[in-house]
């Protein structure tokens, strides 16, 4: 699958649950931020971390993020968003991102998975990626009825289950303040703690 995510760079934070601009979307995921990112302030490693946002929510609780992405366009936007914030970004695929041997306390990957061609090959690299006692935090989902695309929470729990000492699922359709609206497709988190 391939996506022109510099042509989407310019509209890509008018989504309610990407740009979080409305006040209600943005505490509903800095809340969810609170509890899935380790209470102490670490290294957070943001794989496709478009516009930055999840990033800037990281950073204000303290954390130290290195975002990856793809899409030069969608870095310029997240830059802007980071500024004054310890915060690295790099250019990069998120399945294979370019921190060398940096080790990090969690890695936090948003509806990306789904695009990947090697989704399990991607979560074994992730893992090597994590200090011990680290954690993945994975935001995914299964979107649309005609031609539905994404991983299904089982799916991913199952890949996942060798790889974590723990893990967790948590339903987030249920929750329209997440979305900016009510949805009917599956939306989930996983947090896998290894």
């Amino acid at each position: 699958m391939s996506i022109d995510w510099d042509a989407q760079a310019a509209e890509f934070d008018d989504e309610p649950d990407h740009g979080l601009r409305d006040p209600r979307v943005r505490a509903a995921w800095a809340r969810r931020l609170k509890d899935w990112l380790p209470a102490a302030p670490g290294h957070v490693l943001d794989l496709g971390c478009g516009t930055g946002s999840l990033s800037l929510l990281a950073a204000e609780r303290g954390h130290r993020v290195t975002g990856v992405d793809l899409s030069p366009r969608m870095l310029d936007r997240a830059r802007a968003k980071l500024t004054g914030y310890e915060a690295e970004l790099l250019t990069g695929d998120a399945a294979a991102p370019p921190v060398g041997d940096r080790r990090f306390d969690t890695v936090l990957v948003r509806h990306v998975l789904w695009a990947l061609p090697d989704p399990a090959g991607a979560l074994r690299h992730w893992r090597e990626l994590l200090r011990p006692r680290g954690r993945l935090v994975l935001v995914e989902g299964v979107w649309g009825t005609l031609t539905p695309v994404g991983v299904p929470a089982d799916r991913l729990a199952a890949l996942l289950a060798p790889l974590a000492a723990d893990l967790r699922v948590e339903d987030l359709s249920g929750d329209p303040e997440l979305w900016g609206r009510t949805v009917d497709d599956e939306r989930y988190a996983v947090i896998a703690q290894v």
